[in-house]
């Protein structure tokens, strides 16, 4: 099992604990247990299976934990886990998607109004039953209502990295199998797309009937809804299904485009194909002759298939119709951004505030995955829940900075903040504080519910401030959790070109903000995107592999993301 499984796992039986109303206490060691498993930097069934190692030597893992980690990934199962879930029906499961309905209410709406689904869940709300219950009111069964449409879009997609986690699995798999010649992912998946409904994998393979049955013997399977000569459609315990293909040699690019591309990717290009008296499938490129007959052209690769239209082999990520058929006809296809060119993270935070690790760990972090400059930006006192910074706390930090920065001079390190935007609109912190950092990041994260109007007057009063360098995340949204809260985005993007200022791109993979059609209308206003992590240990800074991702699928490239910049020149473009 992925680490991302069995952490979901344990929060799935402190779910159901806490709904049954077990001990706090209890509840709290799961979840403690699921956040060390997910920033672990290595695959803790690498742990179970070296010899040398103990899963108890791991900080905040018992030996309680340590035993039903080692019963998951050996297993596939938690014992445990089944018992709960054979006491809870499953449905309600579902109702803790709805943002704000924790284990606790979803508990006395369980109790009171015997609601059991989401189905459920909507009607009492539409007849006004869930504002008499006690700690509900009319404001939150509104909430719920608004909420419940995020919930039910959590049963069909997953967000692409946990969608990775389970790709890589699935791959590992698949390539022990010596009859498969080749194996590649290809649909949503292969295109970056921030969430992901089903999985496909293509297969060119000597003996179809082994690979299948090889792919049946995954671990992770509950169900095998299909199989034929060539396919197989299976369902995983989380409810994902996968589909594998084995294709023919000459037909593998086709395959591989024709599962990839978007369907108005591909309907643009088959479209492109008919006035060339062409026909493109999954088999391959064939010209249609005025009999009827069909002669096979090109089908191996990919390259092959898109040459036979004059076109470049676009990169999956942009297969979306939107804007890479006038770049390949204007012969300006861009080289779309890669980590490598990434040079620095500007978003990270310390245990001054909620982060787990200190100021040296987050600089030698950075320092061993080769970033020239980083900014720390712990939070401002607004965000109380995470200890933010007052503004002595801020300055006795950045003294800190300067003297760690003596010691460190193979990094430029940044004394930063992530300073709040007020409700009532303003910085969380006075000018004359946020005049001695060199990185301010102003940030959303109260009054999210206000009207679009005056949540986007604050964020324009925050571009206005000479002091304030980017927004951070700045829709606010939280995928398959939360939407976008109600800023107009056309006014932000206006006030960041004409106060020069940067938007993030937070690489988050629960966040991904902007998207990628923001990222796009971004980079056609000029406006630098800066990719951040806003990493809370050290672990978190490998995120940014998310953020190139989503800043590729809008078409950026190292040109448009500032933090690729070496350090000099990111420097003027600061002044």
């Amino acid at each position: 099992m992925t680490n991302q499984e069995i952490a979901a796992a344990f929060e799935q039986v402190a779910d159901l604990l806490e709904f049954q109303g077990a001990n706090p206490f209890r509840v709290r060691a799961y979840r403690n247990g699921a956040r060390k498993i997910v920033d672990l930097g290595e695959r803790v069934s690498e742990i179970v299976a070296d010899e040398s190692r103990q899963l108890t030597d791991l900080d905040g893992i018992g030996k309680d934990l340590a035993e039903k980690i080692e019963q998951l990934v050996t297993t596939g199962r938690l014992t445990q886990l089944e018992e709960l879930q054979s006491q809870v029906p499953g449905t309600v499961l579902a109702m803790l998607r709805v943002p704000g309905l924790g284990p606790k209410k979803a508990a006395v709406l369980f109790k009171e109004l015997g609601v059991e689904s989401l189905d459920q869940l909507r009607a009492a709300c539409d007849q006004q039953q869930v504002r008499d219950l006690k700690g509900f009111g009319a404001k939150t069964e509104e909430a719920i209502l608004k909420g419940l449409a995020i919930a039910e879009q959590g049963d069909q997609r997953t967000k692409w990295a946990k969608a990775d986690e389970i790709v890589t699995e699935v791959l590992e798999h698949l390539r022990s199998e010596k009859s498969i010649k080749r194996v590649e992912p290809a649909g949503s998946y292969r295109r970056g797309c921030e969430t992901v409904g089903d999985l496909d994998f293509l297969v060119e393979a000597t003996d179809a009937v082994k690979v299948m049955d090889h792919f049946g013997n995954y671990p992770g399977i509950v169900e095998v809804i299909a199989r034929g000569d060539t396919k197989m459609s299976v369902r995983l315990a989380s409810g994902m299904q996968m589909d594998l293909r084995v294709v023919p040699k000459e037909s593998f690019g086709a395959a591989s485009q024709y599962f990839t591309g978007s369907k108005a990717h591909n309907v643009e290009l088959r479209g492109r194909a008919k006035q060339r008296g062409l026909k493109i499938n999954e088999w391959g490129v064939f010209q249609v002759e005025t009999d009827g007959t069909e002669t096979y052209l090109a089908g191996r690769t990919e390259k092959d298939v898109y040459k036979t239209m004059d076109l470049p082999c676009f990169p999956p990520e942009i297969r979306e119709d939107r804007e890479e058929f006038q770049w390949a006809e204007a012969g300006k296809l861009p080289k779309l951004l890669e980590q490598k060119d990434i040079r620095a993270d500007l978003h990270m935070h310390t245990n001054a505030t909620d982060g787990k690790a200190t100021l040296e760990e987050m600089i030698a972090a950075a320092k061993e995955r080769g970033l020239e400059y980083i900014a720390i930006t712990d939070h401002s006192q607004r965000v109380s829940m995470a200890n933010g910074l007052d503004a002595k706390r801020a300055l006795a930090q950045w003294k800190e900075i300067d003297k760690l920065q003596k010691k460190h001079d193979d990094i430029r390190i940044l004394k930063g903040i992530e300073c709040d935007i007020l409700e009532k609109g303003g910085m969380d912190l006075p000018d004359d504080v946020l005049a001695q950092a060199d990185w301010v990041i102003a940030s959303v994260h109260y009054g999210q519910n206000q009207p679009s109007e005056q949540i986007t007057e604050r964020i324009l009063g925050a571009l206005e401030n000479p002091h304030v360098d980017i927004i951070a995340h700045p829709t606010g949204r939280l995928i398959n959790r939360r939407e976008p809260y109600a800023v107009d985005m056309d006014q932000v993007f206006n006030a960041a070109v004409k106060h020069k200022k940067m938007l993030e791109l937070n690489a988050n993979p629960a966040r991904l903000d902007l998207h990628d059609q923001h990222c796009a209308a971004a980079r056609r206003l000029g406006i630098p995107i800066v990719i951040s992590t806003d990493a809370h240990s050290t672990g978190g800074l490998d995120v940014m592999r998310y953020g190139v991702l989503q800043a590729r699928r809008g078409g950026l490239t190292a040109k448009d993301v500032a933090n690729t910049l070496p350090w000099e020149k990111f420097a003027k473009l600061l002044n």
